[in-house]
């Protein structure tokens, strides 16, 4: 290879996304934008101080070092001279959706946690807990005051719902559209790295759920700075995150590199993906092999324990298979079909996928064989569903009785605690934690 190809891959060479403050001063902005002919970054103080153009490489990243930039500016992407637009990989939105970017320094916050190395899975009882509304206040520093209180309770790890920005103040966050950039009106980065030093320094391991499969449509400005999302597929929000379309690679690299973000500057240790069943991808490498793989050699660097859990109704063994047998090799996955037998044996409702169910038995099949439907016809799907999961470690499956879409998409919103007696309760409840699978309450 010549000097000349060798400095020109280096140029190309994919760089930081975001705004990365630099040790020796200065902040470097790197945006891949391949649909922009020309970007310009506008740096904001009390006031716009400077503009200044980024220079485009071959595979349409825009990058610039700027000696002038610190922590603490607000800037603005600014697209062929007429749209201005938040950063996609920003680190916070201090105005929302609709603001300026923010420049984070991750260096600034002091951890206390270098000998945490996490925890087994199969020690895990995960609590699923609402930023919003898991205290009166609705921030991460307040959630830390009852932390205890869930450590009392048996918890050992702590499940927060997505806190990546979404629009407004108070949400359950699955229509967020900045993957890095953490909820300002919960407490932004500070808060949420203050949260998670406080969990680990009571033994309680956190897991983020992020969502990976679409992005809401307030705020969403992705479309403007390149092919992330395909109509070769669609979800129920819309077009698909494009994983294996056209120009699909720096795609998968943006959705990684978030990953690795999230372990690296906020030290979490697992990992929820919201609806995997709506992340498509046909190439042989599929993008959650190659995200859980590339997050396990990350975690084997840092000497600590991570995975990967996805959520997926499909009953589907292939998620927590090993690649070796065909299948994904995440480290777990939710089961509907526990919650499924279980609430319709105490309430009696036969609606939806609830009239797939039959009673004590599926209840009894769900405790020793994991799923209930393994690969026989459902009446509510029209189809056959399922597959054999039974030879599957126990803790790779995630069971519960009440979780945010068992709750929050119900009519009423109604909780089993207002629908079945204070003895049906004690009794799910012991139904759930005795069971040799890893449990979830809400």
């Amino acid at each position: 290879m010549s000097r000349k190809d060798k400095k020109s891959r280096r140029k190309d060479a994919a760089c930081p996304l975001g705004a990365t403050p630099l040790e020796k001063g200065g902040v470097n902005f790197c945006v891949w934008a391949p649909y922009a002919k020309r970007l310009r970054v506008q740096l904001i103080r009390k006031k716009p101080i400077l503009q200044a153009p980024l220079v485009k490489d071959s595979n349409g990243h825009f990058r610039i070092t700027l000696p002038e930039a610190k922590a603490g500016d607000r800037y603005w992407y600014i697209l062929d001279d007429e749209k201005k637009l938040p950063d996609p990989a920003s680190r916070l939105q201090p105005e929302g959706v609709h603001g300026p970017s923010e420049v984070i320094d991750p260096r600034r916050f002091h951890w206390t946690d270098s000998k945490w190395r996490g925890i087994p899975l199969e020690d895990s009882v995960i609590y699923e807990l609402h930023v919003g509304t898991f205290t009166s206040q609705g921030t991460f520093q307040s959630a830390i005051r009852k932390l205890d209180y869930l450590k009392s309770l048996g918890v050992s790890c702590v499940e927060l719902m997505p806190v990546h920005q979404f629009p407004g103040k108070r949400n359950w966050g699955y229509d967020g559209v900045g993957l890095y950039a953490v909820q300002n009106s919960y407490g932004g980065p500070e808060g949420l790295k203050a949260f998670i030093n406080a969990c680990h320094k009571r033994g309680l391991a956190v897991c983020l759920d992020v969502v990976y499969n679409h992005f809401g449509p307030e705020g969403n400005f992705l479309h403007d700075f390149g092919p992330y999302f395909t109509d070769k597929y669609h979800t129920p929000w819309g077009n698909a995150v494009n994983f294996d379309d056209r120009d699909s690679k720096q795609v998968r690299h943006f959705i990684i590199q978030n990953a690795l973000y999230w372990i690296r500057e906020y030290h979490v240790d697992v990992f929820r993906l919201d609806a995997v069943h709506f992340i498509f991808d046909k190439s042989p490498n599929h993008i959650l092999h190659e995200l859980n793989d590339t997050i396990q050699k990350e975690a084997k660097r840092l000497g600590r324990e991570v995975y990967v859990i996805a959520e997926s109704d499909s009953n589907d063994r292939r998620l927590v298979s090993s690649k070796r047998q065909g299948g994904l090799g995440l480290g777990a996955q939710w089961s509907d079909d526990f919650h499924h037998a279980v609430h319709h044996k105490l309430t009696g409702e036969r609606g939806g996928y609830y009239r797939d169910f039959k009673g004590m038995k599926d209840i009894a099949k769900a405790l020793k064989d994991t799923f209930v439907y393994e690969g026989q016809y459902s009446s509510y799907r029209k189809r056959r569903h399922g597959s054999r999961a039974r030879d599957l470690p126990a803790e790779r499956f995630v069971i519960f009785m009440q979780n945010h879409d068992q709750i929050g998409n119900r009519a009423w919103g109604d909780r089993l605690s207002r629908s079945v007696p204070y003895e049906a309760q004690k009794m799910t409840a012991t139904l759930l934690l005795l069971t040799p699978y890893t449990p979830l309450l809400f």
